[in-house]
């Protein structure tokens, strides 16, 4: 077999595009508050633009109420404006060190806007993975034109491609399905 093809390596990559949309779903709101809702705000402090966990500590002391605790008092109103300002559609309420941010309910309007964003990533994550199995496809074609690998083996080899791809793509439609759910939940 050719190295430059190898299937486990294929289906690591597709499993990384799967994480990554978890990991973006994960900032999308649902009813309940989640930490993680903050983890795309970066903050303007000293000097230039920082996540905000690298400045701040968030919690969920409600199940409607995000917590953020600021580490350097001097950048509280740093952090309070980009929560704001972050396209959440937080407004959040400073106590000090200690930023309060309401969880507003849901609208219908809002949550079919949040589904759209679901489904965006989601399509992001299949292009991702079909690049993966293109790239794969193109390796075995070389194999085989190079004479690595015979026409059958290569035939098979696609079809187990096709199938970690096919694989992939179910889990991201099952992920976003069961989002999407959450989302619309009322």
């Amino acid at each position: 077999m050719a190295a430059s093809y190898n299937l486990n390596d294929l289906k690591t990559r597709m499993q990384k595009s799967v994480a990554s949309l978890k990991d973006e779903l994960g900032g999308l709101r649902t009813g309940r508050a989640s930490a993680s809702l903050l983890e795309p705000v970066t903050v303007e402090v000293y000097g230039s633009r920082m996540p905000l966990n690298q400045v701040a500590t968030v919690t969920v002391p409600e199940p409607r109420m995000l917590s953020v605790q600021v580490w350097d008092r001097s950048n509280a109103n740093a952090v309070e404006k980009a929560i704001r300002d972050s396209g959440l559609g937080l407004n959040p309420m400073s106590e000090g060190q200690v930023i309060r941010v309401p969880l507003p309910e849901l609208n219908e309007q809002r949550r079919k806007e949040l589904a759209k964003v679901a489904h965006n990533y989601a399509e992001q994550a299949r292009v991702a993975v079909r690049h993966i199995r293109r790239d794969g496809m193109d390796a075995l074609k070389k194999a085989e034109k190079d004479g690595d690998m015979s026409q059958d083996d290569a035939k098979k080899q696609s079809d187990l491609v096709q199938k970690a791809t096919d694989d992939a793509v179910a889990e991201i439609d099952s992920i976003v399905a069961t989002k999407e759910q959450e989302i619309m939940q009322v």
